[in-house]
């Protein structure tokens, strides 16, 4: 295609501007000859642009004769893109409204029978307009059949779209370019920068949430009309006109505001968020064309929540968003709605338990805060010491007392016995009551392999991981001491020792994507517990930013799914997987050296110091090894008849622990994953640190 038929195929002179030269292309060295044409051509001038002199600042002439060399290679807009997919298609100027001086036109092509429609202030923008739309129609499909099938083509459903050497046609990776800014004020699909890409048509909604791990069914043609690149609330208007919106509250930090609309739409309540009010309206209606008309708006792989394999009480959105809610307001609360200077944070984790199928009975057990790991000269051989301070951990640690809590309710007499969680289990000791859940909320991905390789916002265009095969993906990784980030484990097994570590060696702590691996095949009450309680596991797992759900999926469970010969009750835990509507903003500045903590029941916040693992007095915290090894003999008075292990007189920290026989026999299974899958070997703590007991 030569130039004059280039331009003839772009819009205007605007349009070769605003789209074919997105990425600024800059011409090719070599002579005055090239560079002349090359500039001319990325400036995109006019029809005339070929006869007129040099734009103005440019101070060489152009030489009276020059031979034609090809410029640098420029993206096609999308009218030329289309045209090479679908060649021969019928644009229709469907209205022309507004003023002379500022008409607005209508245009309308017809792809695979369905109809795309742009505007814009020509008709050749608005052509242009209407070709981005049926381009990224082909592009959001939940996979590549269906992409393939949207444009009239058949393809193998085992292609592999993340090889480096599939054999599938160029035509689907084209670049698109950055689209023009639509006079819409957003489009569905929430970006984490508080507004909805400028995505196009949504013709083909899917009738479940897709997941980014296995290839989905087609989805079903939704009966209702198409969305047309409409906001949803113009949706939800034409499919029940005259709704009324209710706004809910107002919470957050001052960088991380968050609002709640609510509308009632046939006898249901849909609430949504968002860090305006439009955001958040936009939110609830999403919300009910989701539940109401199986209108899956956001088909962005990366972004879908990845559903648990077990039971699922809970829509997936709306458990994530409401789960992230409780934690944030409770933090509040705990810090004078932000105000306190405990309420200086990175990372903010917490725990929420629900108890049936209404997420509005939910309670937040906990709440923490964290990003660094204990200095290695501040450990403690009395178990006084935390030696992760990172958020998520501190918050797991809560739910250790937590269920310390509830054991000690059950066993105080028989009225206290229905209050808690627990009930006797017919194998011996004791269980979670039916549908009683554990949900983990983290304000962003946590370190470690889920992070490492997700380090933005899942954009509209993010097909997922392209590479899961790469070496690096996977692997076991340690966090520093005294500094944040992590590195690979060696290849070799590492044996950390006390006098090592003491000496100046520095101390390593496995990354919190590997703890949370670990936590879904152990469970979450850890060794000592696992003496008197049937494994417990995570129901859901919620970020509140950096949310990709393959690396997440694999950091988490899906790098050790070829583990084997696993105890009685143990399992691979494969939990829902989510983001939340309203991503969280990025937290600048330097991290905080301090952690805070709660659990329910308590009256206020502990303020750990990170680096010495105990208060700013020195003392002990209440999550310390030797707090809980306190709070287990005592049960263990009370309960050693009916102990799932037989510990016949507890003495060493160290030893108990071992006694938990099943517990260290899955913790052998997980290692072993690890190393079998080619992802390193554990690195655990020098062995001094539990060899310790109460009558020190």
């Amino acid at each position: 295609m030569d130039v004059d038929d280039e331009e003839n195929m772009s819009s205007s002179s605007t349009d070769v501007k605003e789209n074919r030269n997105v990425d600024n292309v800059p011409p090719k060295d070599g002579g005055g000859q090239g560079t002349g044409e090359g500039t001319q051509l990325s400036n995109g001038g006019g029809s005339t642009s070929r006869k007129r002199p040099l734009e103005e600042g440019n101070s060489k002439f152009r030489p009276k004769k020059r031979k034609k060399t090809p410029g640098p290679v420029l993206p096609k807009n999308a009218l030329m893109q289309l045209n090479e997919i679908k060649p021969g298609l019928q644009y229709k100027l469907l209205s022309q409204t507004g003023p002379v001086h500022a008409p607005m036109f209508v245009m309308a092509v017809e792809v695979n029978g369905q109809v795309f429609e742009g505007s814009g202030p020509t008709k050749k923008k608005a052509k242009l307009h209407a070709a981005e739309k049926a381009l990224r129609s082909f592009v959001q499909f939940p996979n590549a059949s269906e992409a393939h099938l949207a444009m009239g083509r058949t393809l193998s459903v085992n292609t592999d779209f993340t090889s480096d050497q599939a054999d599938f046609p160029d035509t689907l990776f084209n670049g698109f370019e950055t689209p023009v800014p639509s006079d819409a004020s957003f489009y569905l699909g929430s970006n984490g920068d508080g507004s909805f890409s400028s995505s196009g048509d949504y013709g083909l909604p899917s009738s479940a949430v897709a997941s980014s791990l296995s290839q989905s069914p087609l989805p079903t043609p939704s009966p209702y009309p198409s969305a047309s690149g409409k906001n949803p609330v113009m949706i939800l208007n034409e499919l029940r006109p005259g709704l009324k919106y209710e706004f809910l509250s107002e919470s957050g930090e001052s960088h991380a505001k968050n609002f709640v609309m609510a509308v009632a739409v046939d006898g249901q309540t849909f609430e949504g968020s968002g860090r305006n009010k439009k955001l958040a309206k936009a939110r609830a209606a999403q919300s009910a064309l989701a539940s109401l008309f199986n209108m899956q708006l956001d088909q962005t792989p990366s972004r879908q929540p990845i559903p648990s394999e077990g039971l699922q009480l809970h829509l997936p959105q709306v458990l994530a968003d409401a789960v992230a809610r409780l934690v944030v307001d409770k933090f509040s609360d705990l810090t004078e709605n932000f105000t306190s200077p405990h309420a200086r944070r990175k990372v903010l984790a917490g725990i929420v338990m629900t108890t049936g199928t209404d997420v509005k009975d939910a309670l937040v057990i906990s709440v923490s805060t964290g990003t660094k790991c204990i200095n290695g000269e501040y450990m403690s051989d009395r178990g006084l010491a935390l030696n992760d301070c990172h958020a998520e951990i501190i918050s797991r640690r809560c739910l250790l007392k937590f269920l310390y809590t509830q054991l000690e309710l059950y066993l105080s007499n028989k009225e206290d016995q229905q209050k808690s969680i627990f009930m006797k289990s017919e194998r011996g000791g004791f269980k979670l009551k039916e549908n009683v859940q554990f949900h983990l909320y983290i304000s962003t991905s946590p370190c470690g392999d889920a992070r490492i390789f997700s380090p933005h916002e899942a954009a509209q265009e993010d097909q997922g991981d392209r590479h899961p095969n790469r070496k690096a993906r996977g692997q076991l990784r340690t966090k520093i001491e005294s500094g944040e980030g992590t590195i690979p484990v060696r290849s070799t097994t590492t044996i950390q020792t006390w006098d090592g570590v003491l000496q100046g060696e520095r101390l390593l702590t496995m990354s919190c994507s590997d703890k949370i691996a670990r936590w879904n095949v152990l469970g979450i009450q850890g060794a000592l517990l696992s003496l008197f309680v049937e494994p417990i596991y995570f129901s859901s797992i919620i970020l509140g930013s950096l949310y990709h759900g393959d690396h997440l999926s694999r950091a988490v469970y899906q790098r050790i799914a070829e583990i084997e010969d696993l105890p009685p009750l143990y399992t691979l835990n494969r939990p829902l997987l989510s983001g939340i509507s309203n991503a969280e903003a990025r937290q600048p500045g330097k991290a905080p050296n301090f952690s805070v903590n709660w659990t329910v029941g308590d009256t206020g916040l502990e303020v750990i110091n990170a680096t010495t693992g105990k208060d700013e007095m020195g003392r002990a915290s209440r999550l310390c090894k030797h707090a809980f090894y306190s709070r287990w003999m005592r049960i263990h008075a009370k309960l050693s008849s009916s102990l799932r292990s037989k510990i016949l007189k507890p003495n060493l920290y160290h030893e108990t622990k071992q006694g938990a026989t099943e517990y260290q026999a899955a913790k052998e299974c997980l290692f072993k994953a690890f190393l079998k899958a080619g992802l390193g070997a554990w690195v655990e703590k020098p062995i001094e640190q539990d060899q310790f007991s109460l009558t020190v």
